[in-house]
């Protein structure tokens, strides 16, 4: 579960799914707060494979693909920035597209303000034509009124 009581208690879980297998096992877990170093290794080949250093530990792993490290480490950042006051890990050979830039946290966000502006256009424009329907109908009201003014005079 997720709350906004400080402080944020977030924790670093290695799972590993056994060939043949379709659920995880827990293996270890680590506090955010103990990690000290995340080495993606090679920052110019994408590999999988990547080391965390914490506190009193070093562990290697193996995501499933580059592409899933690449996405990981992304997180891993962003939630170390966001609840890390001090002692913040280092990142190092990691591919300069994981730390900055076009990040997929980026263009999430980048997303839903789009898509937030998009609706807020929308909205508007169709308030402009709700805005002219109600004057038109005002002109036409008004035109019917004194045709039938002029209808009963005659």
């Amino acid at each position: 579960s997720v709350t906004n009581k400080k402080p944020a208690q977030a924790s670093i879980t290695k799972v590993k799914q056994f060939e043949g297998s379709t659920s995880f096992v827990r293996r270890t877990q680590w506090m955010l707060e103990q990690l000290r170093q995340v080495n993606g290794i090679d920052p110019n080949r994408d590999s999988p494979e990547f080391d965390l250093l914490f506190e009193n530990a070093f562990d290697q792993w193996v995501a499933s693909t580059a592409s899933e490290k690449c996405t990981f480490f992304q997180v891993l950042h962003h939630t170390c920035q966001r609840y890390l006051t001090d002692k913040k890990p280092e990142f190092i050979n990691c591919q300069s597209k994981i730390m900055g830039g076009n990040s997929i946290l980026h263009s999430a966000a980048d997303s839903v303000t789009s898509a937030v502006q998009k609706a807020s256009q929308a909205l508007n424009e169709r308030g402009e034509r709700l805005g002219r329907a109600e004057e038109k109908t005002e002109e036409l009201k008004n035109s019917a009124q004194q045709f039938a003014e002029t209808a009963h005079k005659v």
